[in-house]
């Protein structure tokens, strides 16, 4: 149901969107007329426009170079750190951005579907209010449950960008016609961080706990996903406290747990998702396939695993072949060939084909909070706490003693090594790996910088490795340039330090 509404949202999406031609940076696409005179009139059509804000990050731009964000949350993710290698159809730009050789050309970093689903939640926070005043069947309630999922939405695409860009534009009201179209200055990390704290505390107090159908609870913004974007965002801030706050808000409302790992948690989890496990996917079906099947297989896929994945992190048990972490073999690789597997199969045998290429793409679930708790207590006198959360992952895994490591409850440095390995265990290709390598590498001043360039003497081709290692010295350099369009079409756009 929640998918065909998705499908419906989409064509409503193409309409307004038509009505633009703004070819200016950030994708800021304007709605003259519909906006206020022919849409804004009934809870039906602010539904449809929530709905669309869902369906903006499954579904590309109109342009050559702006992927969907649910591609970019895989790219920006993954291909900096140490977990895939290139394959025989990726690009040029993908393979500058493995090789450690960003250039501000490079259409990785562009990032106009973000702010076309930015620009969609301001216009529903904008208008969406003024519904009230027009039609009488809409309650506050149901106005603040709306509002809640644009505002948690548009945090959580601030939240990509301002760990993939740092300083970036900042826009909190829509662009509502081609002579509102404002060229903007970046905005300090540390405020949009705020900002996106400021919305989530709203977001919060407005969000549903459960909307009475799974799909809908899996799918759509509710308290808990909320719940769980704070975390993370807490998380990235060194914020400890609030993290392991927002992280029990989730644990203690009983409404998620751990997908057993019996021969049916494969399926469970990633063949048919909305697992009890789930706590916001984005949801694809027959009607709207996902990008992954062409990235990861087709003939020429775009990215294999790392051919040393196995060994690195998940061990062989030399004794029996059927002794295995189940997150390992046959679901974060196909040894045989070291495609992705996670996103492509239906079971260890069989492949999907492209017409049923609708796995979800997970953006949280329960194992993030366990982990995401154990982290926030290793930094904060609680390794005990971190190292029994780390224990109950390792148990549903079926985690092999050849990863099993033991620092000290007081060893915040092993801790960590031990949850960001465990974190390549459980969400190997989940589009997570470069953010947990960045976020643990910058905390107290990069006291971790080691764990950056680690990575990249295993991911970096030898010949560019030392240029690679330079270049990570500069924290500037962490962060992608902004793409040289935007930089031409505003001149307030000031480029990232390391690339000027």
């Amino acid at each position: 149901m929640f998918k065909n509404k998705i499908y419906k949202a989409f064509i409503l999406t193409i309409i307004v969107m038509s009505a633009c031609s703004c070819k200016k940076y950030l994708e800021l696409r304007p709605q003259d007329g519909v906006t206020r005179d022919k849409f804004w009139q009934t809870k039906e059509q602010l539904q449809s426009a929530v709905i669309g804000c869902y369906n903006s990050l499954i579904v590309g731009t109109n342009t050559t170079t702006a992927k969907a964000p649910a591609e970019l949350f895989f790219v920006w993710g993954e291909i900096r750190a140490d977990m895939i290698v290139p394959a025989n159809g990726m690009g040029i730009d993908e393979a500058n951005v493995v090789n450690s050789n960003i250039l501000p050309t490079n259409q990785v970093a562009s990032w106009a579907s973000i702010y076309r689903t930015i620009n969609l939640c301001n216009t529903v926070l904008s208008y969406g209010p003024g519904v009230l005043n027009v039609d009488n069947t809409l309650t506050q309630t149901q106005l603040n449950a709306y509002l809640s999922e644009a505002l948690t939405l548009r945090a959580l695409m601030y939240f990509y960008l301002v760990r993939t860009f740092g300083d970036v534009p900042l826009k909190l009201t829509p662009s509502d016609s081609d002579t509102d179209l404002p060229q903007l200055a970046k905005s300090n990390r540390k405020d949009i961080l705020a900002q996106i704290v400021t919305d989530l505390k709203t977001a919060e107090g407005y969000a549903v706990a459960s909307y009475g159908i799974n799909a809908y609870d899996k799918g759509r913004v509710t308290k808990f996903t909320v719940n769980t974007l704070q975390a993370d965002v807490y998380l990235w801030m060194d914020n400890y406290a609030d993290c392991i706050a927002a992280c029990d808000k989730v644990i203690n409302s009983g409404r998620y747990g751990l997908v057993a790992g019996d021969k049916g948690w494969f399926s469970n989890l990633y063949v048919t998702g909305n697992s009890s496990e789930g706590i916001f996917e984005l949801q694809y079906d027959s009607q709207v396939l996902n990008p992954y099947f062409n990235m990861f297989t087709n003939g020429k896929p775009r990215y294999w695993a790392a051919d040393d994945l196995i060994d690195r992190f998940y061990s062989f048990d030399p004794l029996d072949d059927n002794n295995k972490d189940i997150r390992g073999i046959d679901v974060a690789i196909h040894v045989s060939d070291q495609s992705i597997y996670k996103y492509i199969a239906l079971n260890p045998n069989t492949l999907r084909t492209s017409d049923v290429s609708y796995a979800h793409w997970i953006v949280y679930r329960y194992a993030d909070i366990l982990l995401m708790k154990a982290e926030a207590c290793a930094n904060s006198g609680r390794g005990q706490d971190a190292l029994d959360l780390i224990a109950t992952i390792r148990t549903r895994a079926n985690a092999l003693p050849g990863t099993l490591q033991s620092p000290a409850a007081s060893d915040v440095s092993g801790l960590t090594d031990y949850i960001l390995a465990e974190r390549a265990r459980e969400f190997a290709f989940e589009g997570k790996r470069w953010y947990d390598l960045l976020r643990n590498a910058k905390r107290n001043n990069y006291a971790r910088l080691d764990i950056l360039t680690s990575a990249a003497v295993i991911s970096v081709p030898a010949v560019n490795q030392q240029s690679a290692l330079n270049k990570l010295k500069d924290p500037n350099s962490h962060y992608l340039p902004i793409y040289i369009n935007e930089i031409q079409n505003d001149p307030n756009l000031v480029q990232n330090p390391f690339y000027k």
